[in-house]
């Protein structure tokens, strides 16, 4: 709907009346055809039509467009009066600057500011309506006005409510409404912490049974490395005990050696005669010597052989009993041709 005609000061053009409702143009917007229209009203129009009202041409809504820049300026010049005419207001000014002085009219009905403070809700606030200049004269007498409550207690008040205050009551009330609300936080935190510590325990349940899988594995490694120990310790007694052995057995054949060497060296000088009668004795004696050395070596060879045949499967061990059964079978050698030798 466009401005009350009634309202304006003076002559106004034809063409700035909308053709729709005959009244002078608001927000207008102008068809191909050159007809101008309220933007409300040929809104309204194109709803059920879609031609101009004017001429009948076709007409859609994207064909419109802003008027005619001189048309605007002819439409802002014109005088209008304030639509609070009626309340008392005589102000007449330009049609472009109508809304900036409505907006600050003191003769406009406003309503009340007071909306009923923290109890506010679209029906509970103050209902009336007054004019701008008398705003303040109602604000200080309107019985939805909120303050303070005069004792203390801290509320906020709307002045139909001020007789039927109960300080007490009212404290009773938000301390129970508090205590709700703490009830329910440390529920809340309660549940929260109940997560975090299952959360927790979880993690350390899971870190335990890590650990003990590692030290089994730590345990199991200890006892493969004493085992290892043991075994090096086994063979580390038995080769000092072969050690021994050998140096015992080193001992006496160097006592042995020692004792044949008086018996190999040659008797002091004796006749000839006697010396002519035992030397073939003695050169038959050295050659029974020599055959029993070998057939002793012989016979040392072929036991050391049937001794290695039957050996246990330990290298060390055969080892070990080759290199004794062979020093035992030399000794034993030596000692019968020592026995041999001084015998002759």
């Amino acid at each position: 709907m466009g401005y009350d005609l009634e309202r304006f000061v003076g002559y106004v053009n034809e063409g700035l009346l909308c053709c729709v409702c005959r009244d002078v143009l608001e927000r207008p917007l102008q068809a191909p055809c050159e007809h101008a229209f309220c933007s409300s009203c040929i809104s309204s129009w194109l709803l059920h039509h879609h031609s101009c009202p004017e001429d009948r041409l076709p007409l859609d809504v994207g064909s419109l467009k802003p008027l005619y820049r001189y048309m605007r300026n002819d439409l802002n010049r014109l005088q209008i009066r304030c639509v609070n005419a009626e309340q008392g207001c005589e102000v007449v000014c330009l049609l472009e600057s109508l809304h900036t002085h409505e907006d600050e009219c003191e003769f406009a009905f406003v309503s009340c500011s007071n909306t009923g403070g923290e109890y506010m809700c679209y029906r509970c606030g103050c209902p009336i309506q007054v004019e701008r200049r008398g705003l303040e004269a109602h604000l200080s007498e309107c019985n939805f006005r909120s303050r303070e409550c005069p004792n203390g207690c801290g509320h906020t008040l709307l002045s139909i409510e001020q007789s039927q205050h109960n300080c007490v009551a009212e404290l009773r009330v938000e301390v129970e409404t508090l205590r709700a609300e703490m009830l329910c936080k440390m529920d809340e935190v309660r549940r929260e912490m109940e997560s975090r510590l299952d959360s927790q325990r979880r993690h350390m349940v899971q870190k335990e049974s890590q650990l003990k899988n590692e030290v089994e594995e730590l345990k199991a490694q200890l006892s493969r490395v004493m085992c290892d120990m043991r075994a090096l310790l086994g063979a580390e007694r038995l080769r000092r005990q072969e050690l021994a052995e050998a140096e015992l057995e080193k001992r006496e054949l160097l006592e042995l050696l020692r004792d044949l060497q008086p018996t190999r060296m040659q008797p002091p000088a004796e006749p000839a005669a006697r010396d002519q009668q035992h030397q073939g004795e003695q050169q038959g004696s050295g050659r029974d010597l020599q055959q029993r050395e070998a057939s002793l070596h012989a016979s040392c060879l072929s036991l050391h052989s049937a001794q290695a045949a039957h050996a246990p499967p330990s290298p060390q061990l055969a080892e070990g009993v080759r290199k004794g059964g062979t020093r035992s079978l030399t000794l034993d050698c030596i000692k019968r041709k020592s026995r041999e030798v001084t015998v002759i």
